[in-house]
């Protein structure tokens, strides 16, 4: 038999046994929840009973008990007048607690269920608690399968597979232990049906499969990106400060750092001008630490149903979390919280509640989750998530020097499979001053489309003319790129070492 987590078992027996009559179960896997109240019943000599709205009641084994108490309403009826010590479970009844006389029974049912030692469960995967029941039930969040528990599908997979010569079911202790890690996330249904998929189409055991059905599985919430980085730390012109930052913290999720007496790495706040390598270093940041990297888009946690946006931000962090060690990317953060302050007159507080979650968990989590937050409008972002404690450092990344432009045309020169030493790089270099570097790739691409419609091999002389036609953003944003620069200085690291002359100089000159 599956064994549910111990720490969260020894939790619900003891809500159970301090007589907490309501207790709901945020989870998908209804099997899971059932097992494990079956052997808190067993342990406790009460009886478990199940209901949901197609059979009614019955045992564990399957066996009817009421099998006429479809209706929500005579269910909590059933419940109160049963004579015996008993936990039940109600499945998917979070739907009918809108309706104003289920909530009034099962606010009545509280004295029932503690006189006569009874405790119901909820479960569901979503949260929808009404105001009137918010300080009655208990809620937790039932996680997903832990590592071991994944080991025992596995083993239950492999056991009847030993012998059978069309498949390759033999595991190194380092492989089973990358498959287990690539399942992470995954119910344990999931899991079982993957491995399954693996054999079938690969006939072994292959992670790739694994990660690719677990990419599905969090694009269906519409919330998490499974994001695939082919972008390298040597990708990135300049920035030396922030990458050997982010060097030294590389083996900050290892074993041998907890033994250190070193905590996880928490995150990155990235505030600069549009262009200057934000994002990409995000990117390149999970191909740096060779960890998962999972993008946030905030705009699509809030919904129009109450409590949904809430709901949204919290399966978002559970699943980061569950594929933990990883990294959660958002992208102009900014834009997402803007409404923080003017939220309980525009939104009724949804803003409000859903960044109070998210900056309470950046505060406190304890799973190795490292947060890269990108920003470009400073006077947007909520005062809260600039406070010490909330990421390890915050980087300001300016636009970027003679020597890191030079860096940067060497790279894209190079991407584009042409030879540095047939461009006048000082000149180019020189022509450049004041161009991130976002701008500066789209120069070369420009030139080389040029070049393509003529028939001939892009030179010098096209990448400056597309530089001329060019306005670069440290001319249509002087203003906001100064203020932002004078704030950086005393609130925030240098991502870059800036060449002598602009160290003291705050103003843009063109």
């Amino acid at each position: 038999m599956i064994q549910s987590n111990e720490a969260l078992q020894h939790k619900i027996n003891i809500l159970i046994r301090a007589r907490y009559p309501l207790i709901y179960i945020i989870s998908f896997e209804e099997e899971r929840v059932a097992v494990m109240l079956n052997s808190l019943a067993t342990m406790t000599e009460k009886k478990l009973l199940i209901w949901s709205t197609t059979e009614g009641f019955s045992d564990y084994s399957g066996k009817k008990v009421d099998g006429e108490a479809v209706d929500p309403f005579a269910a909590l009826t059933f419940i109160v007048e049963y004579q015996r010590p008993a936990i039940i479970l109600l499945k998917d009844f979070h739907p009918f607690m809108k309706d104003p006389v289920i909530i009034r029974k099962l606010r009545d049912m509280k004295v029932h269920l503690n006189r006569l030692r009874k405790t119901c469960f909820i479960v569901s995967p979503v949260l929808e608690l009404p105001i009137e029941l918010e300080k009655l039930m208990n809620v937790i969040d039932f996680d997903f399968p832990t590592v071991e528990l994944l080991n025992s599908i596995l083993d239950g997979i492999i056991g009847p597979l030993r012998e059978n010569p069309k498949v390759d079911v033999h595991l190194s202790d380092d492989e089973r232990e990358q498959v287990l890690k690539s399942a992470l996330g995954l119910t344990l249904d999931e899991a079982e049906n993957v491995f399954a998929k693996s054999l079938v189409e690969k006939q072994r055991f292959d992670p790739s499969v694994i990660i690719k059905e677990k990419e599905q599985i969090i694009r269906k919430s519409g919330i998490l990106e499974y994001y695939h980085s082919s972008d390298q730390i040597t990708d990135i012109g300049g920035l030396e400060f922030l990458k050997e930052w982010l060097s030294k913290r590389r083996k900050g999720f290892t074993e041998k750092a907890r033994d250190y007496g070193l905590p996880f790495p928490k995150g990155l706040l990235l505030i600069g001008i549009p262009g200057t390598g934000k994002s990409l270093t995000a990117k390149a940041v999970a191909s740096l630490w060779n960890l998962p990297l999972l993008r946030l888009d905030v705009g699509k946690v809030f919904g129009g149903i109450v409590g949904e946006s809430e709901q949204n931000m919290r399966n978002a962090i559970k699943m980061a979390e569950s594929v933990s060690p990883s990294i959660l990317w958002i992208d102009e953060i900014e834009k997402g919280f803007s409404g923080v302050q003017s939220s309980n007159q525009t939104d009724g507080g949804t803003t409000s509640r859903v960044f109070g979650t998210f900056i309470t968990w950046l505060q406190e989590k304890e799973k190795p989750v490292f947060v890269i937050a990108t920003a470009n409008v400073v006077s947007l972002l909520p005062p809260e998530i600039l406070r010490r404690g909330r990421f390890d450092e915050i980087f300001f990344l300016d636009l970027p020097s003679r020597k890191e432009r030079e860096d940067i045309f060497l790279i894209h020169i190079r991407k584009k499979g042409r030879d540095e030493s047939n461009f006048d790089l000082k000149t180019l270099v020189s022509l450049s001053e004041g161009y991130s570097g976002a701008e500066i790739e789209q120069t070369i691409i420009s030139a080389m489309f040029e070049a393509f419609s003529e028939n001939r091999e892009v030179e010098t002389t096209d990448i400056m003319n597309s530089i001329e036609d060019v306005v670069p953003l440290s001319k249509l944003m002087k203003e906001e790129i100064t203020e932002l620069r004078t704030w950086s200085q005393s609130r925030a690291r240098l991502a870059s070492k800036l060449e002598e002359q602009k160290k003291h100089k705050i103003d843009i000159e063109i």
